[in-house]
């Protein structure tokens, strides 16, 4: 574990100052004091060129990255991957902050301008306010979203999104082209006050379904404190649906890859009696055979992380706001419906 030059001044017993002069300022620093400083840091692991290139620079070489997802969940452990691939090429390390409510996300952006601990901040797949972006314009630090909710109204200074209303208009077609008229959609209530990106996803089906005179049936996929799927519930809440819809929608894979599954076990053939579709192309999907909607998390990352390391040496970028087209797979999950 690497320490911090705090740990280094207080084994050492000298000012944070003097640590600093001692890389950066060696002619101001006695030679004894510098040869014990150093020992020191050697002892505890301390970076020398990493945090005298922060020390010279006036940066931390850190990146905050604020998420809600599980850490465990495929798109969250995507975006990671992205990012440490770029960022940690160019010496920065990335700190995940957990944000799960306003509260914890107005904390946040209320003291990272006074401990100046991060040159930069990601958010991840949830909403922010003006205020907050403006906090952070305010001391230089720029915040760039990942399948952020409204990125340019909200100040951010770029974002990288997946193109959700095409992804979500291309699933519905694709169940109404196949002759479906009883359709479900499952979404998730995490039961937290953010705005999630996803919620986009479940509006725009709905609304491509209701052009067509289609009044899609919705059901709510609870999520236990562990991040986990009550999928046993979704089976249960669509059995008891007047009629069992002929396709069913699922706000992610992670829903619609144990759904199918389940539905299965529970005596319906899929696509035979329903069709089923996802949305992410995530891990299994091909070989289980579930058509989706395909997005790329992790080529997203690191996307954002390049517009980061750019936004922290103050280039201008153009353009700074990104929309990746969504693209449907079809699998063998979906056929046309029985008549």
């Amino acid at each position: 574990m690497t320490s911090s030059i705090q740990d280094v001044a207080k084994a050492a017993g000298v000012s944070i100052s003097t640590v600093s002069r001692s890389f950066t300022r060696p002619d101001l620093v006695s030679a004894k004091t510098r040869k014990r400083v150093l020992e020191i840091a050697n002892e505890l692991n301390f970076s020398l060129s990493r945090s005298a290139a922060a020390l010279k620079s006036g940066r931390s070489l850190r990146i905050a990255v604020l998420m809600s997802g599980h850490i465990s969940l495929w798109f969250t452990a995507s975006v990671i991957e992205g990012l440490n691939e770029v960022l940690h090429a160019e010496g920065y390390d990335i700190s995940i902050f957990q944000i799960s409510s306003i509260e914890e996300r107005k904390e946040f952006f209320d003291t990272l301008p006074v401990r100046r601990n991060a040159d930069a901040v990601i958010v991840v797949s949830f909403d922010i306010d003006a205020q907050e972006s403006a906090q952070l314009a305010s001391v230089g630090v720029p915040i760039i979203g990942i399948n952020a909710v409204k990125p340019e109204e909200r100040g951010f200074s770029a974002a990288v999104n997946i193109n959700d209303e095409q992804g979500s208009t291309l699933a519905a077609r694709h169940l109404i082209a196949l002759g479906h008229r009883s359709i479900a959609y499952i979404s998730t209530d995490r039961g937290v006050s953010l705005s999630f990106s996803v919620k986009s996803r479940f509006n725009v089906f709905c609304d491509c379904c209701r052009k067509e005179g289609i009044e899609p049936q919705i059901v709510v996929c609870k999520v236990d404190h562990d991040g986990h799927y009550q999928i046993g519930d979704v089976v249960t809440q669509l059995m008891s649906l007047p009629q069992m819809p002929t396709a069913i929608a699922c706000q992610e894979d992670g829903i619609a890859l144990p759904l199918l599954f389940q539905l299965e076990r529970n005596g319906f053939a899929v696509p035979g009696d329903i069709s089923l579709i996802g949305y992410d192309d995530s891990f299994y999907t091909n070989d289980i055979g579930l058509t989706t909607i395909r997005q790329d998390p992790a080529e997203m990352a690191r996307t954002a992380a390049r517009m980061t390391l750019d936004l922290i040496q103050g280039h201008e970028l153009s353009p700074a706001f990104v929309d990746v087209p969504a693209q449907l797979v079809v699998r063998s999950s979906t056929a046309s419906v029985r008549h």
